[in-house]
């Protein structure tokens, strides 16, 4: 359900790491149990980008569960974690599309998902709250797209890219009318509401003159989204070559927001 190609998931790696944020990652790290082994689900898996950040910290045996549809992904996303000795790895094809088949969420310790979040909808998120819920499991979602972005130097017509882009993340990506830049607020006050305590922070990318690949990619895809929406070709590829030419000079850099949180069942140690 990643929905991703794993040459973008690559180029996005260096940057999604610079941005997790610490407090939140150290929360969760923190309330997982310290005297067994610990068997963790992540949803939406793709090539392994949860299991990458938290695997060198979890100082226990561990068991993954990694839960995609692509199965490519989930193959380049097996074979990285087997890298770490203490790790079992389970990978499941899986269509999230309807939610999480109880089964998967067996014998779990905790649920974890990366960049997932706003492709859903709100009944999606209702329905893991309610998962977790009554299973007492934690939950950790990394890097959750909050609908700001900014390019650094600033061009006219930034905010009507940000606008449709924001527009288009809110359609139907497979799992339902996507929430998109309104995923976190919906579903931090979803857990609160079921008595969960969160810890939330942001995880901004800000990326640096020299990731050329990575912002060509992410300014192609805003594009298209703008497209998609109905701006108006001609201002849409004259602010793409504009944009594209100040990267290639070394003079462009982006900043993207996104939330990460963790969020702890009632009365969890």
């Amino acid at each position: 359900m990643s929905g991703f190609s794993s040459e973008w998931l690559s180029l996005r790696a260096p940057v999604d790491a610079r941005a997790r944020n610490e407090e939140v990652t150290a929360a969760f790290l923190e309330r997982l149990p310290q005297d067994r082994p610990i068997r963790i689900v992540d949803l939406g898996s793709g090539t392994g980008a949860t299991v990458m950040a938290l695997a060198p910290r979890i100082h226990a045996k561990q068991r993954w569960t990694l839960l995609d549809n692509d199965p490519a992904l989930l193959t380049i996303a097996g074979n990285r974690a087997r890298e770490f000795p203490d790790i079992e790895i389970e990978t499941s094809l899986a269509n999230l599309s309807r939610g999480i088949d109880a089964s998967a969420l067996e014998r779990a310790d905790a649920v974890t998902t990366s960049a997932f979040l706003d492709l859903v909808s709100a009944e999606w998120i209702d329905g893991l709250v309610a998962a977790l819920a009554e299973r007492r499991l934690p939950f950790l979602a990394f890097l959750t797209y909050d609908g700001r972005a900014k390019l650094d130097p600033p061009h006219a017509f930034d905010e009507a890219i940000r606008l449709a882009m924001n527009r288009h993340q809110k359609t139907d990506k497979g799992l339902g009318s996507a929430l998109g830049p309104d995923a976190a607020q919906f579903a931090l006050q979803r857990f609160i509401s079921a008595g969960f305590t969160v810890v939330a922070g942001a995880s901004d990318w800000r990326t640096l003159a020299g990731e050329k690949a990575f912002q060509t990619v992410l300014l192609d895809g805003w594009a298209s989204a703008a497209r998609e929406i109905g701006e108006e070709e001609a201002k849409v590829q004259g602010w793409r070559e504009e944009r594209q030419s100040l990267l290639e000079a070394g003079g462009l850099t982006s900043m993207v927001g996104h939330v990460d949180f963790a969020a702890f069942p009632p009365n969890s140690n």
